[in-house]
């Protein structure tokens, strides 16, 4: 007999190659059976909506979504939460990013906007990572004028103690050694997923997360079940109820069988 659950998978590592920038095909068909046979499936990520551009092959699977590391859930057309980051807190990082160069990326509720003086975004973001309609940002004065749900500073994880701490108001996910993610307090993906589940209806208990990276591990943790792909970042892997392969060896597909949601 197969097992029900509500899914949720984060995207960049976990989903998606960084090698391929795809989805594996064994991916694509374990997700495939796993909602055929009746368990619901959720991203879960740090990307916003403008960037979610990646995930094709699977959309009509997808029941919804945990964007901007939990500061914006929705399903469908209904919204379930969009927490805005204090402006306070936002002109304080903008101002350091300005202050010192640093590239910086301002995820408003509709539109982004992007700082990039060492072209670190273009570097990361349009060529390791793919990612696309980074060319639809707009200026940096219009998004100010929006609900700011994501703040992506670049700097080294050493400096970041010493901006959070004049950013009171504010949680960081790091998932990369040049940026982390900023989000208002409380927000973080496994909040999103008792968010998710309030308006679904399903026990949080009865969850399965995938993830990679830093970001994740609230997630890992909230869930019924957490799990860390192979390729994981060592402190996810301690946190994780189990521990499968790497997103280009079958992880998700292994799993899934492992907790016998799909045979």
């Amino acid at each position: 007999m197969n097992q029900k659950y509500a899914l949720f998978f984060d995207i960049d590592g976990t989903l998606v190659s960084f090698e391929t920038h795809e989805i594996p095909q064994s991916t694509v068909q374990a997700l495939t059976q796993a909602k055929a046979n009746g368990s619901r499936v959720y991203i879960a990520t740090g990307r916003p909506p403008i960037i979610i551009t990646n995930l094709g092959s699977i959309e009509p699977l997808i029941d919804g979504y945990i964007t901007t590391n939990g500061a914006l859930c929705y399903v469908g057309n209904e919204l379930v939460t969009c927490q805005a980051i204090p402006m306070q807190d936002v002109m304080t990082c903008v101002d350091d990013c300005m202050e010192k160069g640093n590239s910086l990326i301002v995820v408003g509720r509709k539109d982004v906007a992007v700082i990039d003086p060492k072209g670190d975004v273009d570097r990361i973001f349009r060529k390791m990572l793919a990612v696309k309609n980074l060319d639809k940002a707009q200026p940096l004065e219009e998004v100010l004028q929006q609900d700011i749900l994501q703040l992506t500073p670049f700097f080294p994880a050493d400096y970041e103690p010493e901006l959070m701490a004049r950013m009171s108001q504010c949680v960081s996910g790091r998932w990369h050694p040049e940026f982390t993610d900023i989000t208002a307090n409380g927000v973080d993906k496994g909040k999103g997923i008792l968010a998710i589940a309030r308006h679904e209806g399903f026990n949080p208990s009865h969850t399965i997360a995938f993830g990679d990276g830093g970001n994740d591990t609230s997630m890992i943790l909230q869930a019924g079940i957490g799990v860390a792909m192979g390729n994981a970042i060592d402190d996810l892997k301690q946190q994780a109820d189990y521990i499968t392969t790497s997103v280009d060896d079958d992880g998700i597909l292994n799993a899934l069988r492992h907790f016998k949601v799909i045979p």
